[in-house]
Order: structure tokens, then C-alpha cells, then sequence
């Protein structure tokens, strides 16, 4: 509650502003900053004992500064060189230095630790003066107030106002538009100044007019702040306009302006404008007796004068009375006409407006004769302060208009009181010194206390002063008032004070406003922080009145006591209570008392102590003085300290009770052996070990402060618990119920302890099970010992008075046990919630069939609805359980992983019927089981059910006995984790039948490939899960969904960059335009075929089974949440078939393009129906290609095919890695280019494009013999059609295969030779004449040409033209076989 200085924005880019304004020095490196110069601390030292010394010790002192100056760097002063001024709203700041300027607008940014921050960027930059040799004098940034109603005192745009050596004055917008300029006197502009609408604090204080004032060195202009409000608004407009239909001409509006010539006084170097004011009468008469003598007249009413103070030289201070004559001049048209008429020169028109609108030609002349400047009104001094030496150099007017500070040449700061003209403080030892005002309002609370509390809120003025030479910051209170603040700051800041709010605000729009201003701002240049100085009223008040001042320090005092470590606590006990007892103020005690309580070095006896002692003086008092708050803090805190203690000894001292076995408790020990093995499962899973922080365990002490902070005393005189964080709740539960749940303490005891302090029994309920779930863990460990401990807090809590109502119906269900329920429904802890829902339930039968019993009546209706609750519960925190246990399994080595995921009842209700099959969906995902071993573990399943109904309904724990046998013996985790599994679905038997499982796990596969598309294993997978699905129903659907939401986008993609580029894709095209590498988009584009295909056949298949239902477990009825995947499913229309089986047929042919990187445009091989149809809706019916195809694009079409078979062929022979597309492991789905079913695929696509399916099977045998591979060539001959044309090219490639081995063999034999002579002719010349070059294969042994031959005949008719050719190759072939 002292002064502070607060950064609140920071300047960015501040070496950017320098290097800007000073481009043309040589840029010196950065200064290191000395650590004390940012460090923002209190001064205690006494200053006012050196400067009473007088100057000698200044000046003595200054050589050293200047050698500290030099030493910390060269660059540091620079602002000092600079205009600055900043906005009222610290929104922008504007740096200038001769022609150039700066500004710098707020942004909002995000600091490293989160946090939104304020800063000042540079939005402009550029140049202002336009006359050559002007520069900047002066700038002020005027907020101009928003007219919209909905504002509320922010303003809508910042006006920079700029003055000129030259005597221009100019106004800019924030972006550094020129909306104005006018010359208003031919002399340096020396101050602009700026005096807004202030709301008056008092009924006598007249309102002040809104004025801008711009001081020259014999001159003064004032301008109307309305006239100027609504210029600005005008030219603003006008310039958005002209902006906006790109013209040049803009009107701009006239400005009203006095020009006031100040006489009898040598050097004025700056003024401030105090406003209008109204004299008294006998004042009145003074100054007339005074100026016109004996015989002077006095007018009836006193008239109203704006008042002017200079400061400067001869005298130093002038203080200047302009009487108003008439009212404001707003001049129109015709004034502005004869303006140069007006003898008087009171009020004249901007002459500076002359040559705006004329033509383009002119206005150069226009620009080189300067506009007309009216001549001044002369106005004589009143009177003056004269003192012949001093100089004035500045002056600060407070924002009351009652007092200005003048600092001069002579290091002093005077106070001035301006409605008597006189000097009524001085400082001295300030040289260069610069002022801002403070004005304070009265804090609310302060008010109540006050014996002036009716009065309106009281105001303190401080004035601050930053003395640069010493680079100190002092606040020193108003008017004779003490120091109050001094920081050390550096030496080069700059004290930024404004003095006004915002302009175009009145009396009618400010009601309501909150004006967001700064009135005092520090820039740092060193560092570009924005500061502001924090002042507490009561440092106003003189020490005699303020009680409050010396509370304040007190409770420092005590502050700094709490905060020193090592303290002996009798020590502290006696300080602190010495403390509390001294501070008069109550707000003020209750706050130290608070302070004390909340501070964790003190002890519980200190807290006892101090606060017992503060009640007994309290209690002592007169019952009327004492503050009732502080007394009922005081014993309400006494009380919770008291609590605290006994609940201590309590668990440290008490002797465990002897547990009465409750008969109520029967029949749980089955049920714990029923969940037993699944329990231990559970247990070990979750046993794993895990980080957390030791000041979070559970286990640690329960400090009194944080059990103080979570009670408050209620108005009843009862105690209420509030709830903080889960952890902070956690641990109070832990202190107040662990001891008695491991059994260390009575938990009638605690109970009975809790009961009578007044903490309501569902309070303690909730917290009992909030650390019953939490030390999951630890129960588990000794489960049956943790459930009858459990059994006996809850009974003692429900036999609580207030917790199981009186009043409650049977007919309904008991809130008491509801609460129970819902912990346990919404917990993610299913063990710990499983054996209280167990304990519960047992425990609200027993309290029921009690309630029955005593009413006398048999209530069957109460028990059981409230038990059948209790039964539905426990069914389902048993699957919860199962389900957990599954999850909580870890994936092998290797696999995705990624964290186990975490189920309650309350999550499965939400997620829909689906929600459980989508968690085990994950879990096969995460533990990577494949599709084929998750169909065998279901069929296990089915089989299971066949032989053992009876174990189902035991819920699957009956087979956990032998699980955990065979666990023992087998080792191998899978089949452990497949009993499990088998476990949760015979659990669930309807949410995870097999189709809904392999649905799921399809949509999982495909959710994951579409997160990174470069596994193209999860699409197959995906497709894989997808086929086992055995509902067409089902099947139809989720193929759809498939394709429509995660396939069609890259699919198309794939296709338009295939187009594009003419030929398979290259991997970096393939990454850039459909997301995955070339081996991904090809085994992509198998994967889409196969999906195409299951969607034609589950289409096909549909018309003949009904659509399957989708029933939910009895327990799990009430699900409610988005609609489940299968539902979804059976929701999508049907899709159009020819439609299909159009795009199947493209992703066929892109995967062959791909597999065997062939050269095609895919889209071109369709006619332009064909183009239209692609990527269309599958359930829209499209106009599809039908009729004969034009013979150009069968014939490309045939070429495609005929490559495809070739590029097959070729990677048959190809040795394993080098044929194309198979480097990386081709997935099962496409089995690369050498899969046996390419020939057949080709045939089934040849016969949907039209073309002739006999050629392509030709080719296919060709291309076999051509390759060598004679044996599969044979099989594929037997189903070609036309024989003759087969016979043809057979017979051209066994001349090439002979002629190899005659002609072009390297091993030509003596025998070969003779043969080739013996040859016939023809014969001879035709062998000569083949090229066995384009064999891929030549060198075959000689038996598969003979046996190839012998085929020919075969095949050739005996009217063949080439017949006899053939039967002479017999013959060579028969020789050379012989020879060999």
C-alpha cells in the first residue's frame, strides 16, 4: 500500500526508431546497462540533508555525472534530442527529430510465459516538413472521443498534432496522413498545448472550454476545441473519400482562431492556458481601483477572462487576463469572404486555406508566395513574478488549475498558486527538471470509515518530479505535504505528462464514460518499458489524521516477519500479536490477520495464540466500538483451528477400534471373489510406476493454512467446505478419512468430531469418496480390510441427522445414495468405484429395510426401486471394469502406442451406443492385432457362448480362475490379453458383435492413415477390417462414409496431377499435390480399387438380407450421445452402381500407371460424360458413357493396356528389387507388379473399355514367348481366339530366335554353318532378314524353339500363306536339335 512504479506496455523496435532519426550519425554500439540503473527501488536515503548544502555542491557534483555519462555510453541520451510526446491513452507515442517522425500504435502480444501483454510498435514512419529548412518544434497527440453511443471513453482516432520552425502548424491521422496545415504566425512554434472537457468535482468550479494552444516567442494562438473537434472529424472524412474514389481535391473546412500579440515581457519560452474564470466582486473593484484609479467604474456583473501564465525571462513568470468579448467565431463561407475586410484583428479567418481548390497549373505559384498571416491582438501583462537572474524553462499545470510547477535555469522547481499569483513552495537542487501532476481519488472503502462519508469522494493532487542529473523519480504531496515515493530510474527517461483527456467530450456524453487514461507516464529508453506512478490516497492524509499510514506500515512490518525464514516461533507468536493488537483500522487487522493465517512458516500454536488473543481484546471492548466482521472472523477462525487440532490427534493417537462384523456386510466376500481375478489383473496394470511431485502426494502432512483455506464458517454457525482443486480436495479428504479407511484410527470417532463442528454430512460424503477413488492403489492392495472400513464410515456418515432425509418418500429414489451413484458414475477409477458401489449398495439395503422396519410396513416399492438402481450400477461398473482392464494392457514393443485410454460409466453413456466399441476400436489400433487374429479370437468367443451360456451371465469372471492358471503357465502375453478381450465381448454381447467391432476398427484404421497418409498399411488394414464385416448393410455404408470424408479428396488429386503431367507422378510431385510420397499413392490407389470393389459387391448384395438390428445391453440402455457408426451406416442412401464401377474402373488404370510408371493422361482415356462423372456424389445418378467409343480413344486405351501387360511380363522375369515400384515391400493388398492377376485385371478392363480382348491375350503370349517364359505362354494360347494372327507373330519370333542362334550367336559352330547352307533360300534370306535384337530373351535352349515350332504347325491352317515357311523351320530346328 506504498508508491509503486508499474510497467505497463513496453516499446518494441526501438533501435529501429533510433537508427531511423539519427541515419545520419554513425551508429555507436549498444551500451551496457548498469544493473542499478532499471532497478526500480524505494529510496530511503535522506536527501533533503544534501541539498539544503545549496548549489555549489550540485554544480561540484557534475563533472562526475558527466564522466558517469561517458562511461555508460554514447548512445544513451539520444531521446534527450528528440520530440516526444504521448498520447493521453498510451496507445501511440510519437518520436521526432527534425524533418522525420516516428509513430509507434499498441498491439497486444503474447509474452514466453502466456501471458497478453501491451507493447508500442513502429506503424509510420516517414517525413513531415514540406518547406525546405523546417523542422519539428513541438507535437501533442490529441484522443478525439468516439460519437457512437455505444463507446465508453475510448476514443475513436489519435490526431498528431506538429509544429514547425517555420510556424506551420499541421495535423496528421495515426497512419500519418496530412489532414491540415496552417500558418498561423510567422515565428518557430515553441509549446503546443491541450486543455479537455473535465467533469467539475464541485458546483462553484465553472466549466472549462476544450482549447488548443500554440505558443510562439511574442505570440499566443487559441483554438476553439469544438470548432477543432469537428475540422478534424470533417478533414478525416474528406481524405477517406478522396482516398477512396482516388481524387486529389479536398475542401477543407475553415478553423476559428484568436492570435493574442503578449507585451512587456523579453522571453517567453513556455505557457499554459488556466481557462476562463469569473472574479469575485470585491476583487473585482481591487483591480478596477487598482487600474483606472479613484474615478473608475465598476460593471454590474463581473466579466469572464481566460487566463494565461508564461514563464521565461523578464519577469520570469507573466500572468496575462484576456476579457471575452463575444462568443466563439465558428466562421462560414461569407465570414471567410470578408476576412480581409475586418479592421479588428481579434478574430480572423485561416488564411492558410487560400489556393486549395485551384486548378493544377496555379498551385505552384500558389506555393512559393507564403499565405497572408493576420496580425496579432496586443494583450499587456496583468502582473509578473520578477526576479532579474532566473529563467524560467517550463511550466506544469495541475489538473485542477489551482497550482502550476516552474522549473528554471537555476535547478529549482517553484509551486505557484495561481488564483493569488504567487509562489508558495520551492525545491531546490533540481536542475533540468521535469513535472507531472497526480490526482488521486478517494478508495471506496476508505469512505465508510470517514466522518466525511456523505461529502462527494475527496481528491489528492501530487506532484511528481524526475530529476535526470541524479535519475531519481519523486512524488511529493500537495500543497506542504511530505516526500511520499522516490525510485531510482535512469538517467535518460523521459517524464511524459499529458495534462488532458479526450477532446470532442461535454458535460451530456461523458455520463457513464470511464476515461481510460495515464495521467503520469516514464519512458526508459534503455530499456523501452512504459511506467506509471502508483499512489495510495491515504499518503495524502497528514500523519496526525491517518491512523491508516501507520497501520500500513505495521502490517509491512508484519509482512516482512512472515516472510523471513528461521524465526523462532516464540518469537513470532509474541511479534505478530504485538502487531495485531497496535492496528487501530479494522479492514486493516482483519487483513493482517488473514496474511498471519495464510502464512505456512507459522505454527498451529502461533495461529492459536495470536488469534485467541486478538478475540479475549476484542471481547473486552465496548460491545458498541468493537467490528462485529472482525469478532466473527476471530471465533470462527478459533473454531477451525480447534477442528483442525482434534482431528489431528485423533489419527495420531487413536487406538483401533474393534471392527463388529455387520451383518449387513454379508455376501460381499462372494462377490470380491467373484471380481477377485479381474481385480488383481486390474491391479497390476495399474500398478505401474508413475512421476509425481512429493508436495502433491497424498501421503504428506496436511498443513493448518491450506485446511484453513479450504473451511468457512456459515451464518448458522455451521461449516462448509470450499472446494479448490482436485488436489487440494483430495488431501484434505486424505487428512480427515485415510486414517480411519486403513483402519489407524476410529472412524466413530473422526465421524462424531466432523458431526459436531457443523460440516454438512454430503460434504463429508463427497470427500470420503473422492479419497476413496483417488488412493485407488493403495486399496486394492487389501481390499477386503479397505471395503469393511469403507462400510463403517459410510454407515456412521448416513446415520448423520441431515443426511438420509426424514421426509423421504419411499416411492422415489434417496438423494443420499443418488450422490454415492453419481461419484461412482462419473469415475475413472473402476476398481475403487466398483467395491464401493458394493459396499454402498449393501449398505442402503440394510438402511432401507431399517426405515421399513420402523415404519412398521413392508414398503416393497422403495426398496426395490432404490435397489434396483443399485443392481443396474453395480452390473455396469463390473463391464466398466472389464473394459478398463482391457485398455489398460500395453501395446508391444513397437506398436503405435500412445496413452491408455481412460472409461466410466459416464463417458460410455455419453459416447452413444458406439462409444465402447470406438474405445476397443483404439485399443486394436494401439496394440496392432491383426484383422485375421482379432476374427479368430471373436470366433473363440462364439464358440464360448455355444458351450457355456451359464458363465456369460457370471459376467466373465467365472473364467478368470483359469485365466490366471494359464497365465501362470504360458507366458505369451496374447493370449492372456485374447481371453480378456473375449471377456469384455462376452460382457457386452450386442455393442461389440463382430460387425460392429470390425466396422469400428476399419474407421480407426482410416481416422489414423488419413493423420499420416504416408502408412499406407493403416488403409489396407482399414480395408482389410472392412471386408470381414459380414452385414452388406453395414459394409455399404461405411465404404461410403469411407470414401466420401477421407478418399475422394486425394483420389481426385492423384488423378488431375497424373493428367497434368502425362505419366506416373514423381515422389516430390506426389508430396507437394496429394500429401504422400509416390510408394504411398500407389499402394493408395490399390487400396481405393479394393474399397470400390467391396462397395459394388455390399451394393450388389443388399436387395437380398434385411437390414440387420442393433440392439444395446439392458444396463447400457440409456445411452445418449452422438448416433453410433453402424447407425450412421445404415443411414447413407445407396449408391448408383454404373457410377462405381466408373471409378473403380479410373483407379484401376492409375494404379497400373503407377505399379509399372507408364506414360498415360488417365482422364484422357474417357470421353467427356465419362470426364463429368468422376468425383461426383457416389449416391447421385450421372449421365454415364454409352454406345460405340470413338476408335481414337479405344485405340489409346488398347496401347495403356498392351504397356501394362508388357511392364508385367517384363517384372516376371525381372530378378526380386529391381522391377519398378519395388524397393519398398509391396503390401498384400497390391502384391506389386509381378501379381498373377495383372493379365486377368487387364482382360476384365479391356472388355469395360471396349476394346478387343483376343488381342490383348495375343500380346500376353507374344510378350511370354518373347521373355522365355514358353510354359505360361502356352496356357494363355489356349484361350486366344484368332489363331491365324497368333500365328503370324509366333512365326517372326521363332525366325528371330533362330537367327539368333545361327547368325548372332558369339559360339558359332562348324555344324551351325554347314546347316545354314544346307538351308532353302528363301528360307535362308527371311532368317537373314529378322532382328532378334528386340528379343528380350534369345538365348533359350534349343528344344523350347522346337517345341514352339511344333505349336506353329499346330496352329496354322495348311492353306496358310506361311505354311510352308513354318515346315521348313521344323526342318532346320529337327537338324540342329540333332547336330546338338
Amino acid at each position: 500500500m506504498s508508491c509503486s512504479l508499474l510497467e505497463f506496455c513496453r516499446l518494441q523496435e526501438l533501435k529501429t526508431v533510433r537508427d531511423y532519426l539519427f541515419l545520419s550519425q554513425k551508429p555507436e554500439p549498444a551500451e551496457e546497462k548498469s544493473p542499478t540503473e532499471n532497478e526500480l527501488s524505494w529510496d530511503s536515503s535522506d536527501w533533503e540533508a544534501t541539498w539544503d548544502g545549496g548549489e555549489n555542491k550540485e554544480e561540484g557534483a557534475s563533472p562526475a555525472t558527466t564522466v558517469e555519462e561517458e562511461t555508460t555510453g554514447q548512445n544513451a541520451p539520444w531521446l534527450q534530442d528528440c520530440v516526444v510526446s504521448l498520447s493521453p491513452c498510451a496507445d501511440l507515442l510519437v518520436v521526432a527529430r527534425e524533418q522525420k517522425a516516428v509513430f509507434l500504435s499498441a498491439k497486444w502480444r503474447t509474452d514466453d510465459s502466456g501471458r497478453e501483454e501491451m507493447t508500442l510498435a513502429v506503424s509510420w514512419t516517414g517525413t513531415l516538413s514540406t518547406d525546405e529548412g523546417e523542422c519539428v518544434s513541438s507535437s501533442i497527440c490529441i484522443p478525439l472521443a468516439s460519437q457512437k453511443r455505444s463507446s465508453t471513453g475510448r476514443p475513436d482516432w489519435t490526431c498528431v498534432v506538429v509544429g514547425f520552425t517555420s510556424g506551420y502548424v499541421r495535423f496528421y491521422t495515426e497512419n500519418g496522413v496530412l489532414l491540415l496545415a496552417q500558418l498561423l504566425h510567422e515565428d518557430p512554434v515553441l509549446r503546443l498545448k491541450c486543455r479537455t472537457y473535465e467533469i467539475p468535482r464541485h458546483p462553484g468550479v465553472p466549466e472549462q472550454h476544450e482549447e488548443l494552444s500554440i505558443l510562439y516567442p511574442a505570440a499566443l494562438v487559441t483554438i476553439d476545441g469544438f470548432s477543432l473537434f469537428q475540422s478534424l472529424r470533417a478533414c478525416r472524412n474528406q481524405v477517406a473519400r478522396a482516398t477512396a474514389a482516388g481524387s486529389d481535391v479536398i475542401q477543407p473546412p475553415p478553423l476559428a482562431y484568436k492570435k493574442w500579440g503578449l507585451q512587456d515581457m523579453d522571453t517567453i519560452v513556455d505557457h499554459s492556458s488556466v481557462g476562463v474564470m469569473t472574479l469575485c466582486v470585491f476583487d473585482q473593484m481591487k483591480n478596477a481601483s487598482i487600474l483606472g484609479g479613484f474615478n473608475a467604474s465598476v460593471k454590474g456583473s463581473p466579466p469572464a477572462m481566460s487566463r494565461y501564465v508564461t514563464v521565461g525571462g523578464g519577469p520570469y513568470t507573466g500572468f496575462f487576463y484576456a476579457v471575452e468579448g463575444s462568443s466563439q467565431p465558428l466562421l462560414s463561407h461569407v465570414a471567410l469572404a470578408v476576412a480581409s475586410k475586418l479592421t479588428s484583428a481579434l478574430f480572423s479567418a485561416a488564411s492558410g486555406w487560400l489556393g486549395w481548390n485551384k486548378h493544377k497549373n496555379e498551385e505552384e505559384a500558389v506555393q512559393k508566395q507564403r499565405p497572408k498571416v493576420e496580425p496579432v491582438t496586443p494583450l499587456g501583462i496583468r502582473f509578473g513574478l520578477p526576479d532579474s537572474r532566473r529563467h524560467g524553462e517550463s511550466i506544469c499545470l495541475s489538473p485542477c488549475n489551482t497550482l502550476a510547477g516552474v522549473t528554471d535555469d537555476f535547478g529549482r522547481v517553484t509551486l505557484l498558486d495561481l488564483a493569488r499569483g504567487i509562489a508558495i513552495r520551492m525545491w531546490k537542487g533540481y536542475r533540468d527538471a521535469q513535472l507531472g501532476w497526480l490526482q488521486v481519488p478517494e478508495e471506496r472503502g476508505d469512505r465508510e470509515f470517514s466522518p466525511s462519508a456523505s461529502l462527494p469522494r475527496r481528491h489528492a493532487l501530487f506532484l511528481v518530479i524526475y530529476a535526470p542529473r541524479r535519475g531519481i523519480l519523486e512524488v511529493w504531496g500537495m500543497q506542504q505535504g511530505p516526500r511520499v515515493g522516490a525510485f531510482t530510474v535512469g538517467k535518460h527517461c523521459r517524464l511524459l505528462y499529458a495534462g488532458y483527456r479526450l477532446m470532442g467530450v461535454n458535460s451530456v456524453t461523458s455520463k457513464g464514460w470511464q476515461l481510460h487514461t495515464q495521467q503520469v507516464c516514464l519512458l526508459d529508453p534503455t530499456t523501452g518499458a512504459l511506467r506509471t506512478v502508483n499512489i495510495p490516497f491515504h499518503l495524502a492524509l497528514s500523519d496526525k489524521k491517518s491512523e491508516r499510514a501507520k497501520d500500513m506500515h505495521l502490517i509491512k512490518r508484519l509482512t516482512t516477519l512472515l516472510r523471513s525464514r528461521g524465526v523462532e516461533p516464540d518469537i513470532l507468536e509474541r511479534e505478530a500479536k504485538s502487531v495485531l493488537l497496535d492496528i487501530k483500522h479494522p479492514a486493516i487487522k482483519k487483513q493482517a490477520l488473514e496474511s498471519l493465517l495464510s502464512n505456512r512458516n507459522a505454527p498451529v500454536s502461533c495461529l492459536t495464540g495470536v488469534t485467541a488473543a486478538l478475540h479475549e481484546t476484542l471481547k473486552q471492548q465496548d460491545p458498541e466500538e468493537v467490528d462485529e466482521a472482525l469478532l466473527q472472523f476471530c471465533s470462527s477462525q478459533l473454531k477451525l483451528i480447534q477442528l483442525y487440532t482434534d482431528i489431528q490427534e485423533l489419527h495420531a493417537g487413536a487406538e483401533r477400534e474393534a471392527s463388529s462384523d455387520n451383518d449387513s456386510l454379508e455376501g460381499i466376500e462372494d462377490e470380491l471373489s467373484r471380481v477377485g481375478p479381474t481385480l488383481q489383473r486390474y491391479a497390476q496394470l495399474t500398478a505401474r510406476p508413475s512421476v509425481s511431485f512429493a508436495q502433491d502426494s497424498p501421503d504428506s502432512p496436511l498443513p493448518a493454512q491450506a485446511f484453513l483455506s479450504q473451511m468457512e464458517c456459515t451464518d448458522d454457525g455451521g461449516l462448509r467446505v470450499t472446494r479448490g482443486s482436485d488436489t487440494e480436495w483430495n488431501h484434505l479428504g486424505s487428512f480427515m478419512f485415510w486414517g480411519c479407511l486403513c483402519g489407524t484410527s476410529s472412524p466413530h470417532q473422526v465421524c462424531d468430531t466432523l458431526q459436531q463442528a457443523g460440516i454438512s454430512p454430503q460434504q463429508l460424503l463427497s470427500l470420503l469418496m473422492s479419497v476413496w477413488l483417488q488412493r485407488e492403489k493403495e486399496v486394492l492392495q487389501k481390499p477386503e480390510e479397505a471395503v469393511r472400513n469403507l462400510h463403517t464410515l459410510l454407515i456412521a456418515l448416513s446415520n448423520m441427522e441431515g443426511a438420509v432425509e426424514e421426509s423421504w418418500d419411499p416411492q422415489s429414489v434417496s438423494p443420499w445414495w443418488q450422490q454415492v451413484r453419481c461419484t461412482c458414475i462419473q469415475s475413472h477409477n473402476a476398481a475403487a468405484a466398483l467395491l464401493a458401489a458394493f459396499v454402498a449398495h449393501r449398505a442402503a439395503k440394510a438402511s432401507t429395510m431399517s426405515r421399513a422396519d420402523s415404519k412398521l410396513q413392508s414398503e416393497w416399492e422403495a426398496v426395490s426401486l432404490e435397489l434396483e438402481q443399485w443392481v443396474v450400477c453395480v452390473r455396469q461398473l463390473e463391464d466398466v471394469l472389464v473394459l478398463q482392464t482391457l485398455l489398460l494392457v500395453p501395446p508391444p514393443p513397437g506398436a503405435a502406442g500412445g496413452a491408455a485410454a481412460q472409461c466410466s460409466i459416464k463417458t460410455l453413456l455419453e459416447g452413444g451406443t458406439g462409444g465402447i466399441a470406438d474405445s476397443v476400436s483404439k485399443w486394436v489400433f494401439r496394440h496392432n492385432l491383426a484383422p485375421e487374429r482379432l476374427k479368430e479370437i471373436l470366433q473363440k468367443r462364439e464358440d464360448k457362448e455355444a458351450d457355456d451360456q451359464p458363465e456369460q451371465r457370471a459376467g466373465g469372471g467365472g473364467g478368470e480362475k483359469e485365466k490366471e492358471e494359464e497365465e501362470k503357465e504360458s507366458p505369451e502375453v496374447s493370449d492372456r490379453t485374447a481371453e480378456l478381450l473375449v471377456a469384455v465381448c462376452q460382457r457386452f454381447p450386442h455393442s461389440l458383435s463382430p460387425d460392429l467391432l470390425f466396422a469400428h476398427c476399419c474407421w480407426e484404421y482410416v481416422v489414423q492413415w488419413n493423420k499420416d497418409p504416408e502408412e499406407g498399411r493403416y488403409f489396407w488394414l482399414a480395408v482389410e477390417h472392412l471386408k470381414l464385416v459380414s452385414s452388406p448393410y453395414i459394409q455399404l455404408g461405411i465404404s461410403a462414409m469411407m470414401w466420401s470424408t477421407f478418399i475422394v479428396k486425394r483420389f481426385s488429386a492423384t488423378a488431375f496431377l497424373a493428367e497434368k503431367v502425362g505419366k506416373a507422378p514423381k515422389d516430390r510431385l506426389c508430396r507437394r499435390d496429394v500429401g504422400m510420397g509416390d510408394k504411398a499413392v500407389t499402394s493408395f490407389l490399390g487400396c481405393c480399387v479394393e474399397l470400390l470393389q467391396i462397395l459394388m459387391e455390399a451394393d450388389s448384395a443388399v436387395e437380398d438380407v434385411a437390414p440387420p438390428e442393433l440392439p444395446v445391453e439392458e444396463s447400457w440402455s440409456g445411452a445418449e450421445g452422438p448416433a453410433s457408426l453402424a447407425e450412421l451406416a445404415l443411414e447413407q442412401r445407396g449408391v448408383h452402381f454404373p457410377l462405381v464401377q466408373h471409378h473403380c474402373l479410373l483407379a484401376s488404370l492409375l494404379h497400373a500407371a503407377m505399379t509399372f510408371s507408364l506414360k498415360v493422361k488417365p482422364l484422357s482415356l474417357f470421353d467427356s460424360k465419362g470426364k463429368n462423372a468422376f468425383f461426383r456424389d457416389l449416391t447421385t445418378i450421372q449421365l454415364m458413357p454409352s454406345g460405340d467409343m470413338d476408335p481414337g480413344l479405344v485405340s489409346m486405351r488398347q496401347e495403356f493396356l498392351l504397356r501394362v501387360l508388357t511392364g508385367w511380363v517384363q517384372a516376371l522375369a525381372d530378378p526380386p528389387g529391381s522391377a519398378p515400384g519395388s524397393t519398398s515391400p509391396p503390401l498384400p493388398s497390391s502384391g506389386g507388379p509381378k501379381a498373377d492377376w495383372w493379365p486377368s485385371l487387364c482382360l476384365e478392363l479391356g472388355s469395360l473399355l471396349q476394346v478387343n480382348p483376343d488381342i490383348l491375350r495375343r500380346h500376353i503370349v507374344c510378350e511370354l514367348y518373347n521373355q522365355g517364359l514358353d510354359l505360361r505362354a502356352e496356357e494363355v494360347m489356349l484361350e486366344v481366339e484368332d489363331k491365324d494372327v497368333l500365328g503370324s507373330q509366333l512365326l517372326v519370333l521363332t525366325g528371330q530366335r533362330l537367327s539368333y542362334s545361327l547368325l548372332h550367336s558369339q559360339s558359332q559352330t562348324q555344324a551351325a554353318m554347314e546347316l545354314l547352307a544346307r538351308l532353302p533360300p528363301t528360307l535362308c534370306t527371311w532368317l537373314k532378314a529378322m532382328d532378334p535384337s528386340e528379343l528380350r530373351c534369345p538365348l533359350l535352349p534349343l528344344p523350347q524353339t522346337s517345341r514352339l515350332v511344333g505349336r506353329l504347325i499346330e496352329i496354322l491352317p495348311e492353306n496358310h500363306a506361311q505354311y510352308s515357311l513354318a515346315l521348313h523351320l521344323l526342318e532346320a530346328v529337327d537338324a540342329l536339335t540333332t547336330e546338338d
